[in-house]
C-alpha cells in the first residue's frame, strides 16, 4: 500500500471551479494537475496508491469545493488538507467553527503557512501568539483533526512552543521542515531544528518532494542519507512520503522522478519492511483517514 501524502489538484473546469477575485490563469503553475494527471505521473506503482492526500490550492481562495467533491466520490481513496484563515481584519467565520464544517466533508487536516513562507502578523518570534492559532491548535486536539505547516527550519522552534502547550495537538511538518541538502551534505543547523521537534510525540514529519531535497538527479541515492537521520530522530511511525506533485518545483520527467522518490524507501537497507510500509503507507492512512 502507497499512500501519497500530499498533492495539489486543481480542475481545468473554471466554469465550475473558478479561481478567486484576483488570480489569473497565468498565476496557476499548471494549467491544471487533477487526480488523473497523478495517475499518469504514478503509473508505473499506480495499482498500489491506497490514499491520496489533496492539498487546496490557494487559487481557489476559502471555496473547497474541487477537493470536496473529489473526496466525496471516493472517501477511501482521498482525504484533504485545507486552508482557513486564523488571523484577517474582516470577519470570515471562527476557525474552530469552519474546521469543524471542513472535517464533514472529509478535510481532515489544515494547512498553515509560517512566517518565513508567509509573514504573519504578531510578535515576530511567536508569529503562533494569536487567538485563531490557539482555536486550531485546540479544535485539532478535541477533535482529532490535524495542523500542517508549510515551514522553514527557522519557524521550527515557534511551533515547538505550540505543541508544548498543545501535546493532543497532531502537527505535520510539510515538505522536512525546509531541511535540504546541498553537495552531498545536510543543512545540519536546519535538521536539528528539525529534530528537536522529535521531543514532541504528536509531530510527524511528511518525507519529501524527493526530487526537490537535493541538487542531485534520479534516482537520488544522497537523498537516503537525510531520510536515515530524519527517521532516526522521528521513528517511521511519524514520517510520510509525499510526492508533491502539482507543486511548484518543476519535474523534468515525472514518472521517473516519483517512482525514484517510492524507490528511495524502497530500496533503504537501514529500514525494515515494516519502517517502509510505515512511511510509504500506514503513517498517513492512520492519520489523515478516519
Amino acid at each position: 500500500m502507497i499512500v501519497d501524502a500530499h498533492i495539489h489538484v486543481w480542475s481545468p473546469d473554471v466554469e465550475h471551479y473558478p479561481l478567486a477575485p484576483g488570480f489569473e490563469p497565468s498565476d496557476l503553475w499548471l494549467p491544471s494537475y487533477t487526480p488523473d494527471d497523478h495517475r499518469t505521473n504514478t503509473g508505473r506503482f499506480g495499482e498500489a496508491v491506497a490514499g491520496i492526500n489533496l492539498i487546496q490550492m490557494t487559487w481557489y481562495g476559502l471555496d473547497h469545493s474541487y477537493i470536496l467533491d473529489l473526496i466525496g466520490s471516493d472517501p477511501e481513496l482521498f482525504t484533504g488538507t485545507g486552508i482557513i484563515p486564523a488571523v484577517s481584519d474582516v470577519s470570515v467565520g471562527s476557525p474552530d467553527r469552519v474546521m469543524r464544517d471542513l472535517a464533514k466533508g472529509g478535510i481532515r487536516a489544515f494547512r498553515i503557512r509560517s512566517r518565513a513562507a508567509q509573514p504573519q502578523w504578531g510578535q515576530p518570534d511567536q508569529w503562533l501568539n494569536q487567538d485563531g492559532y490557539e482555536r486550531m491548535f485546540a479544535t485539532a486536539a478535541e477533535d482529532d483533526l490535524v495542523l500542517s505547516f508549510l515551514a522553514a527550519s527557522e519557524d521550527l522552534p515557534e511551533i515547538g512552543r505550540m505543541c508544548e502547550r498543545f501535546p493532543q495537538t497532531a502537527v505535520i511538518i510539510d515538505h522536512v521542515g525546509g531541511v535540504r541538502m546541498k553537495e552531498g551534505a545536510v543543512a545540519a543547523d536546519d535538521l536539528q531544528q528539525l529534530v528537536d521537534l522529535a521531543d514532541h510525540p504528536k509531530v510527524f514529519v511528511k518525507f519529501g518532494p524527493v526530487h526537490a531535497l537535493s541538487d542531485e538527479e534520479a534516482p537520488f541515492a544522497g537523498v537516503a542519507v537525510l531520510l536515515r537521520q530524519v527517521v532516526k530522530a522521528f521513528g517511521a511511525d511519524r514520517c510520510m512520503w509525499e510526492s508533491d506533485c502539482g507543486g511548484p518545483s518543476k519535474l523534468d520527467d515525472p514518472p521517473t522522478e516519483v517512482l525514484a522518490g517510492v524507490d528511495l524507501v524502497r530500496h533503504a537497507d537501514f529500514l525494515s519492511a515494516q519502517d517502509k510500509a510505515a512511511i510509504l503507507g500506514t503513517t498517513a492512512r492512520k492519520l489523515l483517514w478516519r
